[in-house]
């Protein structure tokens, strides 16, 4: 049985601050489950109880639709290197887009990317670390840089057009939130 907790304690917000990757999901009542890996340095813990990610452009935009429905988000961390731990870290959640008047406060947080999308925002209120024993060793070689090269090439007229035509709704035909207009 895992671990609970009301906060992310200093030692779980090292572990964090050294995971290379991490996991969204996401849900309404009525639509897919979405589960997204994240990567580039796009997450950081703001306090014991508050975590913001940034969110770089990509095929869909599930977690966007799902938020503005339902709240509700779980993020987490695997060690795949070092001792074994899975760390999820549960609560509600609300999406930051360019056009909303705290985007530059929260954007400000992140080395900019090429093609940020949104900033969301978790509340947390419940951390849960378990074992992990079963999770495989891998090593980081690396950041991949194909996102951030596709964005750089698009540049921020191609990008706004590709949120126009791609990120508007979900698979489900949820709408996203998200103003290309605005970018």
């Amino acid at each position: 049985m895992g671990r609970q907790y009301s906060e992310i304690s200093e030692p779980l917000q090292t572990f964090i601050a050294r995971q290379k990757m991490f996991f969204v999901a996401t849900a309404t009542d009525n639509s897919r489950v979405n589960v997204s890996p994240k990567g580039m340095d796009s997450l950081k813990v703001l306090g014991p109880n508050r975590v913001v990610w940034l969110n770089v452009t990509g095929s869909g935009n599930e977690t966007a639709a799902h938020v503005r429905i339902n709240p509700r988000m779980t993020i987490m961390f695997c060690a795949f290197e070092g001792a074994p731990m899975i760390l999820r870290l549960y609560g509600q959640a609300r999406v930051i887009h360019h056009g909303d008047s705290e985007w530059q406060s929260y954007y400000s947080h992140f080395t900019p990317l090429p093609g940020a999308r949104q900033v969301f925002e978790l509340d947390v209120d419940l951390v849960q670390a378990s074992c992990g024993m079963a999770v495989p060793f891998f090593d980081y070689q690396g950041d991949r840089d194909q996102l951030k090269q596709w964005a750089e090439k698009k540049g921020d007229t191609g990008v706004r057009d590709y949120w126009a035509n791609k990120n508007r709704q979900s698979i489900d035909g949820l709408e996203t939130g998200i103003e290309p207009s605005l970018g």
